[in-house]
């Protein structure tokens, strides 16, 4: 039996993106539970694709005393705000002294979060965690397969595990996997030796998709490299956090150096060689429905990802370069989902269900090349927001997407709501009267998420680049402050820093 105190503290931010991540959106919670603290935390994950609910479900089962500090998380944007930050902060160190003394420290992350004041927002936080347990007692820590897993982060931490899964369906699994490694690293009472190994290059995350090559294989490699006594991870990246560490990287654990060095080697060759096949054809808005309407009438919808778009990288879901493209080509059984807009949604209700009205809808976000689409929708649904996820990625997690309306205009129905959420359950077109499997056409606010519960009904899935915060093409965001040297899309221009 082992005491353990755990916590968590989730952002992956965009540092291109237009808003900060403040206290409201963690109590938000944007997609995930809102900010909870003590007591409450196990009521409130338990069961859900979270790292914290599998891992604290293991530690359980064995006969640990578990006990929580805060578990927060919000939906990923640009920095999180100073204060914001360092409350969050406190909440969890406070929670972890007044748990001492300690066998370990569990603690449910991002790895790509970055602070008005630190890049390493990971790395920070868990150097105020050791700096108060001391190097005797075990942390560990559970990240996301987007973490931009920094040396700071490796160094403070003895044990950090990576998801293996894109669209992200073993969150759940990876908390159960550091609940395993945890419980070693207890047994032979010493970290285990690591090696580590960056890449030279960024990869747009579209193309990380795990499903398809080359990350399917690269995985499938990494775990099969597994034996009881090591452990590999792989980080591809976020690629739209501008600082120095930002890039994918790999690393092994193991009882010595030489067996670690040994195992991550081929794994590491194995993703240097993939670099020119981490790509794949980009449609633009109009190209993309005029090749969805020519599969029209097929028993399957082709999805449109309007990946640049993608709340889950930072974007605000209010871009309507698809709108006006599905509008444009007279596209017809087609749907788009979600438009963020709480001022039309609100319109939307109070003109009420079968009615006109006329609406200024997204576009309010400032992105180049992006206005708001002024026209007359009819009002098809109104909600009020509440939905019970029922796809792979969501599972366990009641959303909250405020007033939420569906409206139409001409052959194309649009889900306006009024929280951001990423679209990445077809459920989240169901509450509003769409029936997604019926649609020849189906656009979603995503990147690669939304292929978890997609896939199985969809004819294909193509990947457009309507305006949005978060670029396919990594060359055009404007750089400043990464590695030098580093190629910022895969096999394309290396990274220089303006002289000053």
């Amino acid at each position: 039996m082992a005491k353990i105190v755990y916590g968590g503290f989730q952002h992956e931010t965009n540092t291109f993106a237009p808003d900060l991540a403040d206290w409201a959106a963690f109590l938000a919670g944007g997609g995930w539970p809102g900010l909870v603290s003590g007591d409450k935390v196990w009521d409130t994950i338990r069961g859900a694709n979270i790292p914290a609910a599998g891992f604290v479900e293991k530690a359980l089962a064995a006969g640990d005393e578990v006990v929580a500090t805060t578990w927060c998380a919000a939906s990923p944007s640009a920095h999180v705000e100073r204060e914001t930050y360092e409350r969050i902060a406190k909440l969890i160190l406070d929670g972890i002294e007044a748990a001492l003394p300690v066998d370990a420290v569990y603690l449910d992350l991002h790895g790509a979060m970055v602070a008005q004041h630190y890049d390493d927002g990971e790395g920070e936080l868990l150097r105020r965690v050791r700096a108060l347990v001391g190097e005797k007692v075990a942390i560990v820590a559970s990240l996301d397969l987007h973490a931009n897993v920094t040396t700071q982060m490796l160094t403070e931490a003895d044990i950090l595990v990576a998801y293996r899964t894109y669209p992200h369906v073993d969150m759940f699994d990876t908390g159960a996997r550091v609940y395993e490694q945890l419980t070693r690293r207890l047994q032979t009472g010493r970290r285990p030796a690591m090696a580590v190994q960056r890449l030279p290059y960024l990869v747009p995350i579209c193309w990380q998709c795990t499903d398809i090559e080359p990350a399917k294989s690269l995985y499938q490699r990494l775990e099969q490299a597994e034996t009881e006594s090591t452990h590999l991870s792989f980080a591809t990246g976020f690629p739209a956090a501008d600082f120095d560490e930002c890039s994918p990287v790999m690393w092994a654990y193991a009882d010595t150096q030489s067996e670690a060095e040994a195992l991550l080697a081929p794994l590491a060759q194995a993703a240097l060689d993939a670099e020119p096949r981490f790509a794949g054809k980009l449609f633009d808005p109009e190209e993309a429905v005029r090749y969805a309407q020519q599969h029209a009438g097929s028993s399957r919808p082709t999805i449109i990802a309007d990946a640049q778009d993608n709340p889950g990288a930072g974007s605000n879901s209010d871009s309507t370069g698809m709108i006006r493209a599905l509008v444009a080509c007279k596209a017809t059984n087609a749907a788009i989902g979600l438009i963020v807009d709480p001022a039309s949604a609100a319109k939307a209700h109070a003109a009420g269900e079968g009615s006109r009205v006329r609406l200024s809808l997204g576009g309010k976000s400032g992105v180049e090349g992006d206005t708001p689409y002024e026209a007359e929708f009819v009002v098809e649904k109104i909600s009020n927001g509440k939905v019970e996820a029922t796809g792979p990625y969501y599972r366990g997690f009641k959303l909250d997407l405020g007033l939420s309306a569906c409206l139409r205009i001409d052959g194309v129905r649009i889900v306006v709501a009024s929280q951001k959420v990423q679209m990445a359950d077809q459920a989240m077109f169901r509450f509003v009267g769409i029936e997604p499997t019926e649609q020849d056409i189906l656009v979603v606010k995503s990147a690669v998420h939304f292929r978890a519960d997609y896939t199985p009904i969809a004819r294909e899935i193509i990947v457009a680049t309507a305006p949005g915060s978060m670029p396919m093409v990594l060359e055009n965001l404007p750089w400043t402050q990464l590695k030098p040297g580093i190629r910022i899309d895969p096999c394309g221009k290396v990274f220089e820093p303006a002289m000053a």
